[in-house]
C-alpha cells in the first residue's frame, strides 16, 4: 500500500512539471501576417553632387539559413571566416539609379546574380558608385558607371571586410584603396580540437578600473592567433579596369583615410599584446601617415593596451585621441589630448586641449583651444571659422563654440542641456570645399542650420541663418505643412532657397521632394507606396498627460479601425515603452512625438495588435529623473511604477479601455522595465520582455546610463534587479531572447537564469530562445514566430 501511494505521489508531481515544449516555427494570425509579410520599400541615397539618387532594395527579412553561417566571435567582432565579412551584414539584392529631377528610375545593368550587395560608396566626383558583393567564397568589389547605369566587377572575392568597408576612394575618383587577404594566409586553428600548450592566465597590476561587460572577447592564445589571421589585410590600389598594385604589407588595419588633397593616407593598425577583457578597439594601436605610394611620412601616434579606465562617462584615456585630417586644409591633422589624465574625478581648470599638426609633422603641434568640459567634435569651415562641440555628461551640459583657427579666438554660440530638444540649434549645413571635403558653408560671414524644430506646441522643422559677428539668428523657413510631417534633409541652393525635404503622414510613406523656401513650390523626387494598407482607418493620436509628480508625459495612441469613440467599447490596452534617464523634470517632459509620422509597424512595437481589437499606446514616455546630486536610478522603481500608472490612467480617462486588461512590453532595457513593472506593480495583467537583462550584479561596472559600480551602490543594483525579487513576480510573462545575443550586458544567460528562478518559484512564465538571433532579430522565421508567440500569449492571458 505504501508503494502504491508513493507511486501516486510521484505521478502527481510529474504531472505538475512542465516539460520542454517541442514546437516548429509558426506564423501569426492573418491580421498581423498581412502587415508583417510585406515588400520593403527601397532606401534612397544621394550623390555628393546632388545629381543622382540611388534606390537600394533588400529583402524584408533575412532567412534563417543566412544566420546559420560559420561565425568566429573574437575581440568583440563576429566574422564569417569563409567570406571574411561580418555575419550581421545586411545585404541588398538590387540597385536602381535616378537622375535628380528625372521622372523614372533606371535599373542598373550587370549586377551580380543573385546579388548580395553591401558597403555602397559614391566616388568623390559622383561619376561612379562602388559596392561589395559577397560570394560563397568571399567579398568582391564592383563599380557602377552612373551615366550608363552599368555595373562591373573590379576584384576577385579576396577582399577582407572583417573590420568594416574594405575600400576607400582616391580623391581622383579613378582608383580605390582596398584591403585584401594576405597572400598565403594561414588556416584557422580549430579551437575545439587543438590541445592547449598551457593554462589561460590573466593578471591585475592592482589599478582601479571601470570596465563594463563585453561580448565575444578573446579567451585563449588560439583565439589570439585566429583573430590575427582573420583581421590582417594587405593594402592595394586598384583602378576602374581592375589593375592592382600593392601599397602596404599585411597588418590589422582599423583606419585608412585620405587627406583632403588626396596625397596622403592616415592609417591605424592594431598590434599585440591583445586582451581578454576588452574588445579590439582597446588593443595597442599605431597611427601613421603614408604617401599614396606607401612611403612612411611619420608615425603620429601610439596608444598602449587600455584595460584600465577611470570611472565616469566623461572620463577618457590618456594621450592623443580623435586624430583625423582637418577638412579645411590640404594635409594637416587635428587631435585632442586630455589635461586631466582622462579622469573626470580630478579637479582641473581645463579638461581637453585641441591641437593642429601640419605636414610633415616634424614641428611641434599648435594648440587651438583648451576646453573646460570634454571634447565632443569639431566641424571645419575655412581658415577663420570652425565649430567646436563640448559636453559634460554628469550635467548633460553641451556647448558650441565658434573658433577662429588662425587667431585662436572663440565665441560661445550655444549652451544647453543636451537632452533639451526644444533648444536644439540643429545641424550646420555642410558643402564640399575645393578639396572635395565636407565643411561648414561659410558665405558672407554667415552659416546655415537645419533644425528638427520640436516645441511644446508640436514639431516645426526650420532653416536658420547665423551671422558670425553678432551671433544673431534669422529664421529663413519654418515648416507649416498641415496634416503631414515634413523633415528637412538638406539645403540644395542657399541663394535660390531650394531645400530637400521628405513628407509623410500616418498613411503616406515618406517621399522626397525639392522645395523652394520662398515660394513653397515642391516637386516630387520619389513615389514610394505605402506597404501597410491594412492599417487604413486606424485612429492615431498623440496624447498628453501628467505623472503624479507633475512631469509631462506623452504617448502615441492607436485605436482599431471603425472604433466608435462615442460608444467607447472597453478594449484591452497594450503599452510599449523604453525608459530614458534625465537630470531635470523640464527636459524629461518635452514632447518629440508627431501624430503625422508614418505608421510603420514592426516587431519592435505592439502596433500590429491594433488590427486585433486592442488599444495600443506606443512609445509611452517613461522618464527616470535624478536632479542635482541625486542620480536617476536612486528612485528607479518608484518612477517606473508612476510612469506606468500615469499611462493607464490617461487612456482610461478617455474611456477606451478595460483597465483590468493592460499588458506592457519592451525590448532590451524595455524588457528590464517590463519585468520590474510586473514585479512591483499590480496594474498590469501580462508582460512581454524581449532580450533583456534582469540581474544587474552581472553588469557590476555600470549599465545603461548608470556610472556607479555595484560596490558604490549595492542597494541600487539589488533593488533594480527583478531577479532579486523573482519571488514577488506572479503575473504572466513571456520572455524572448536571441540565442546569440551580441549586446554588452544582455547575455542570453540573463533570460535563462531569470526564467529558471521564476519557474521554480511558481510564476506563470514562458521562455522562447530564438536560434542564431543577435540582440536585434533578423530572420523571417524568428520574427514571424515571435509575433505568433506574442499573439498567442496575449490572447490567452489578456484578451480572454
Amino acid at each position: 500500500m505504501k508503494l502504491f501511494f508513493n507511486l501516486l505521489l510521484f505521478l502527481s508531481l510529474l504531472s505538475c512539471v512542465q516539460a520542454q515544449e517541442s514546437i516548429t516555427f509558426q506564423k501569426p494570425s492573418a491580421e498581423i501576417l498581412q502587415l508583417a509579410d510585406y515588400q520593403r520599400p527601397p532606401s534612397v541615397s544621394m550623390s555628393p553632387d546632388d545629381q543622382w539618387l540611388i534606390l537600394s532594395y533588400r529583402p524584408t527579412y533575412k532567412g534563417l539559413d543566412e544566420l546559420n553561417q560559420p561565425e568566429a566571435r573574437l575581440g568583440g567582432l563576429r566574422i564569417n571566416p569563409v567570406t571574411n565579412i561580418s555575419g550581421a551584414t545586411v545585404y541588398m539584392n538590387n540597385l536602381k539609379v535616378k537622375r535628380f529631377g528625372a521622372e523614372k528610375e533606371t535599373q542598373i545593368n550587370g549586377l551580380p546574380s543573385p546579388a548580395k550587395i553591401a558597403n555602397l560608396g559614391f566616388s568623390p566626383d559622383s561619376k561612379h558608385l562602388a559596392f561589395t558583393h559577397t560570394t560563397a567564397k568571399g567579398v568582391q568589389l564592383w563599380v557602377v558607371d552612373l551615366q550608363s547605369a552599368t555595373a562591373k566587377q573590379i576584384t576577385d572575392d579576396d577582399l577582407n571586410a572583417s573590420m568594416g568597408t574594405p575600400y576607400s576612394w582616391f580623391r581622383d575618383g579613378q582608383r580605390l584603396l582596398i584591403s585584401k587577404l594576405p597572400a598565403g594566409r594561414a588556416d584557422l586553428i580549430d579551437t575545439e580540437k587543438a590541445l592547449p600548450k598551457g593554462p589561460t592566465v590573466s593578471t591585475s597590476g592592482g589599478q582601479v578600473s571601470q570596465l563594463r561587460t563585453y561580448q565575444d572577447l578573446l579567451k585563449t592564445p588560439q583565439d589570439e592567433t585566429n583573430f590575427e589571421t582573420l583581421t590582417a589585410s594587405e593594402l592595394y590600389r586598384v583602378d576602374l579596369n581592375g589593375q592592382q598594385s600593392k601599397i602596404l604589407d599585411a597588418a590589422i588595419y582599423t583606419q585608412r583615410s585620405f587627406s583632403p588633397d588626396g596625397k596622403y593616407v592616415l592609417v591605424t593598425t592594431l598590434s599585440r599584446p591583445f586582451s581578454y577583457v576588452v574588445p579590439f578597439y582597446n588593443f595597442p594601436q599605431k597611427t601613421s601617415v603614408y604617401d599614396t605610394d606607401g612611403k612612411l611620412i611619420r608615425v603620429v601616434n601610439e596608444t598602449p593596451l587600455i584595460e584600465v579606465m577611470p570611472k565616469g562617462f566623461s572620463s577618457t584615456r590618456k594621450g592623443k585621441r580623435n586624430m583625423s585630417w582637418r577638412n579645411d586644409l590640404p594635409s594637416s591633422l587635428v587631435y585632442v589630448e586630455a589635461l586631466d589624465e582622462g579622469d573626470a574625478a580630478k579637479k582641473v581648470e581645463f579638461r581637453d586641449e585641441i591641437f593642429s599638426w601640419d605636414l610633415p609633422f616634424t614641428e611641434a603641434p599648435v594648440s587651438l583651444m583648451k576646453i573646460t568640459d570634454r571634447y565632443a567634435g569639431i566641424i571645419w569651415g575655412d581658415k577663420e571659422h570652425a565649430l567646436v562641440y563640448t559636453r559634460w555628461y554628469d550635467t548633460r551640459n553641451e556647448k558650441i563654440f565658434l573658433l577662429n583657427p588662425s587667431t585662436k579666438e572663440k565665441k560661445l554660440v550655444s549652451e544647453r542641456n543636451s537632452q533639451d530638444v526644444y533648444s536644439d540649434p540643429g545641424s550646420v549645413h555642410m558643402e564640399r570645399n575645393e578639396f572635395g571635403a565636407y565643411v561648414m558653408l561659410v558665405k558672407n560671414k554667415k552659416t546655415y542650420w537645419i533644425g528638427d524644430g520640436y516645441t511644446k506646441d508640436g514639431q516645426f522643422p526650420f532653416v536658420e541663418e547665423l551671422e558670425f559677428g553678432s551671433l544673431k539668428k534669422k529664421r529663413l523657413y519654418t515648416s507649416q505643412v498641415k496634416g503631414k510631417k515634413e523633415d528637412i534633409s538638406a539645403i540644395l541652393d542657399v541663394d535660390k532657397g531650394d531645400i530637400l525635404v521628405s513628407l509623410q503622414s500616418p498613411t503616406d510613406y515618406p517621399n522626397y521632394y525639392t522645395k523652394n523656401m520662398k515660394s513653397g513650390k515642391a516637386i516630387a523626387l520619389t513615389q514610394l507606396e505605402n506597404p501597410f494598407k491594412g492599417l487604413d482607418g486606424v485612429h492615431k493620436e498623440v496624447i498628453h498627460y501628467k505623472r503624479k509628480d507633475g512631469v509631462d508625459l506623452t504617448g502615441t495612441l492607436y485605436l482599431p479601425a471603425g472604433y466608435d469613440k462615442a460608444k467607447k467599447e472597453k478594449l484591452p490596452l497594450l503599452i510599449w515603452a523604453y525608459p530614458t534617464e534625465y537630470k531635470d523634470k523640464q527636459t524629461a517632459g518635452q514632447n518629440t512625438a508627431n501624430p503625422n509620422e508614418f505608421t510603420y509597424p514592426s516587431y519592435g512595437s505592439f502596433v500590429y495588435w491594433v488590427t486585433k481589437g486592442y488599444a495600443v499606446l506606443d512609445d509611452a514616455a517613461f522618464p527616470i529623473i535624478g536632479e542635482g546630486t541625486t542620480e536617476p536610478n536612486d528612485t528607479f522603481i518608484e518612477q517606473l511604477v508612476a510612469n506606468g500608472e500615469a499611462a493607464i490612467d490617461a487612456v482610461d480617462k478617455l474611456g477606451y479601455i478595460d483597465r483590468t486588461k493592460v499588458g506592457v512590453g519592451g525590448h532590451s532595457y524595455g524588457a528590464f522595465m517590463t519585468a520590474n513593472l510586473l514585479t512591483h506593480s499590480k496594474s498590469f495583467a501580462v508582460g512581454i520582455a524581449r532580450s533583456g537583462a534582469y540581474n544587474r550584479t552581472l553588469t557590476p561596472f555600470g549599465f545603461q546610463s548608470e556610472q556607479r559600480n555595484y560596490w558604490d551602490v549595492p542597494q541600487v543594483y539589488n533593488t533594480m534587479s527583478p531577479f532579486m525579487h523573482a519571488d514577488k513576480m506572479k503575473t504572466p510573462m513571456l520572455l524572448i531572447h536571441g540565442a546569440a545575443d551580441n549586446n554588452p550586458g544582455t547575455f542570453t544567460l540573463q533570460t535563462e537564469r531569470y526564467f529558471q528562478a521564476l519557474k521554480n518559484l511558481g510564476a506563470p512564465v514562458r521562455m522562447v530562445l530564438l536560434p542564431f538571433e543577435s540582440h536585434g532579430y533578423a530572420s523571417e522565421e524568428n520574427i514571424l514566430h515571435t509575433l505568433w508567440e506574442q499573439d498567442q500569449f496575449l490572447e490567452k492571458y489578456l484578451k480572454h
